[in-house]
């Protein structure tokens, strides 16, 4: 995530962390290589005129200047000017309203509203243990409604039909009614894609929002654009009092050039990140979090939040019980934390919350990949309960039944049972407490074998 902007700028500071003095000259190329990478990002202009000017003014400071380490200070001014342009701190959504707090989501077409819709609920059932409803008033897109019933029922939420013949003002009046009735917390109301060019539509959603009275309107878009971004929901603050933005797609924005803009162009804060295309990809945005993560220092906080929520504890307390036991640690045990970091979001995900991987190369991290974390889950399931158990049975003809039944080569089959090896033996570290040489152990691999999607010999690149 914003992987561009992150080299560019940690670039530019990490000549300067070990400096011991600055002078206005090398604080005026300093400037300059900032504004020109957050031109690269993608950055409305308005913002980076003011971002440069305040940094400089702070940089030429008594702070900075009188400082021991003043390369260090600087740092932290462009840090605290990143969290400023963002936003300052997270806004959660405000669902202190009579029930049922209803939330309208706008936005252009293929922004990601329905999957949003359905990311949101998940949210707030699972962390807000809130009773969510959700309906579709997109009566234009073939399928629209049929896709959040089935999302819907992905995540858990009760879905209120609705039909392409109905009017969408209709639509959010009964949905809002059974919602009373039924005594739902939260109804997230699904609307149509629209241009704010177009009056008409522009129109509809000002006399959706009427009827609904919604205690949040948020606008929904896509990363990817960029600057056009914060453009767009500019406009749409126009027609409509957005209280809020969810952020689509950051997770494949290289550039981060609307988390950048959004706020200091509309006013209005980001609420939500979406980072990828499961259920459970939906981040509340925090902009000090964010600006740590564009400057390589990591979000740590964000990746114990995900750890507490997702992770299966009742079977992490097994696990540990089981090695401080002494009990050996099978290719069962090896499955189920795959699928505890596929819970997570995925590889990918994990890592970018790591701290100083914007120093790893792209080539090192490609080898860092969900497909091989998949292929190792789809490798064990094609082995009997028996060979789970006691992998030392696992030879040649039975190495080629699992290579049929999981779709895979021999030679993965023995890369995958190395990386087991490697990973048991780390266990055994870890036996009778001894948990500070595991993490010993980790580090001198940088991370767990079995994280790697087949690089040589399947080490890892870290």
């Amino acid at each position: 995530m914003f992987q561009n902007l992150s080299t560019r700028l940690g670039g530019v500071l990490d000549k300067l962390r070990g400096q011991g003095r600055l002078t206005e000259e090398n604080i005026k190329d300093t400037m300059r290589e900032i504004r020109m990478a957050l031109l690269e990002a993608d950055v409305a202009l308005p913002v980076v005129k003011s971002f440069v000017e305040e940094v400089r003014q702070r940089a030429l400071g008594k702070e900075v200047m009188n400082s021991l380490t003043p390369g260090q200070v600087l740092v932290k001014i462009v840090n605290d000017e990143l969290v400023r342009v963002m936003g300052e701190s997270n806004e959660a959504l405000d669902l202190a309203a009579q029930p049922p707090a209803v939330v309208l989501m706008a936005g252009l077409q293929g922004s990601g509203k329905t999957t949003s819709v359905a990311k949101l609920a998940r949210h707030l059932k699972e962390r807000h243990k809130k009773k969510v409803m959700v309906v579709s008033c997109d009566i234009y897109r073939p399928a629209a409604i049929d896709q959040l019933r089935t999302l819907a029922h992905e995540v858990g939420a009760e879905f209120f039909p609705s039909t392409p013949d109905q009017h969408p003002e209709k639509i959010a009046s009964a949905a809002i009614q059974a919602a009373k009735k039924q005594f739902f917390d939260v109804l997230l109301i699904d609307t149509a894609g629209r241009l704010h060019v177009d009056e008409e539509m522009m129109g509809e959603i000002k006399a959706l929002h009427k009827i609904a009275n919604p205690v949040e309107t948020l606008f929904v878009v896509d990363s990817m654009t960029g600057q056009d971004a914060a453009n767009t929901a500019h406009a749409f603050d126009q027609a409509l009092p957005l209280t809020g933005v969810i952020l689509t797609k950051a997770d494949g924005d290289a550039r981060g050039g609307a988390a950048l803009s959004i706020r200091y162009l509309t006013g209005k804060p980001i609420k939500f990140l979406g980072v990828g295309e499961k259920s459970n990809a939906l981040e509340p945005f925090h902009p000090e979090r964010m600006a740590s993560r564009i400057l390589g220092m990591g979000d740590v906080l964000s990746l114990v939040e995900e750890i507490q929520d997702k992770v299966d504890r009742q079977k992490a307390e097994k696990l540990t019980k089981k090695i401080q036991q002494g009990k050996g640690f099978n290719l069962e045990d090896f499955r189920e934390q795959m699928e505890q970091m596929s819970s997570l979001g995925g590889v990918g995900a994990l890592l970018d919350k790591l701290p100083g991987m914007d120093k790893v190369s792209e080539a090192a991290k490609s080898q860092v990949s969900d497909k091989g974390v998949a292929q190792m889950i789809a490798i064990v399931n094609s082995m009997t309960p028996q060979e789970r158990r006691f992998p030392a049975i696992i030879k040649g003809s039975r190495k080629r039944r699992i290579a049929a039944g999981s779709g895979t080569q021999v030679q993965e089959i023995n890369r995958m049972l190395k990386q087991f090896t490697q990973m048991q033996k780390m266990m055994k570290k870890a036996k009778g407490g001894g948990m500070a040489r595991m993490l010993k152990g980790l580090g001198g691999g940088g991370l767990p074998p079995g994280m790697m999607g087949g690089g040589k010999g399947g080490r890892s690149p870290f």
